[in-house]
């Protein structure tokens, strides 16, 4: 393994990192109403577990509200189910034909309580990207050892290893500065 596959793979892994952590923000619920929220949701469907977004439309008619549309309606009850069982913060209305989800506006404590949360989620995403950073630190040190490179090398690899961690960590610190903003906006 060459040096450039080794920054070639860590770059591929710091964008990995940041597309988890943006799928992850959109799955937070900032007061609008977001058809991501229910990404996760599974609903038993005549024996397996299926995702909610292939069993229903989903729709937004007003900005806190979100409209379900199952197209078995005999999976509504299990619809409800599943979703209250997500535990997302929301009760579902059920009309018989659709569920709506109505978002109440966030209380500032609960505004807190999400920053922490996207704060969390960002921690997690920089141990990852520590944790890309050692592999590929002990990735150079193995060309070290094997003789493929000089110790002046492998010190300007360490040093561009650490400007691409630096390059990915100002990016996730940019998104949760824009989360943080979204979810304290009123």
């Amino acid at each position: 393994m060459e040096l450039k596959e080794i920054y070639e793979e860590l770059k591929q892994d710091c964008a990995k990192v940041c597309e988890h952590l943006k799928a992850e923000f959109g799955a937070v619920r900032a007061g609008r109403a977001n058809p991501k929220i229910l990404d996760r949701v599974m609903v038993e469907y005549y024996g397996s577990m299926t995702p909610l977004n292939q069993m229903a439309n989903i729709s937004v008619p007003e900005p806190r509200m979100l409209l379900i549309n199952v197209w078995d309606q005999s999976a509504l009850k299990n619809v409800v189910k599943a979703i209250n069982e997500a535990d997302l913060g929301i009760n579902p209305a059920d009309d018989g034909k659709v569920i709506r989800l109505v978002f109440p506006i966030l209380t500032e404590e609960r505004r807190k309580d999400l920053v922490k949360s996207i704060k969390r989620m960002t921690e997690d995403s920089k141990v990852s990207l520590r944790n890309a950073r050692r592999d590929a630190i002990d990735m150079v040190k193995d060309l070290k050892k094997d003789n493929a490179i000089s110790e002046d090398d492998q010190m300007s690899a360490e040093k561009e290893i650490q400007k691409i961690i630096d390059l990915n960590n100002a990016n996730l610190e940019k998104l949760l500065a824009d989360k943080e903003k979204e979810v304290m906006e009123v």
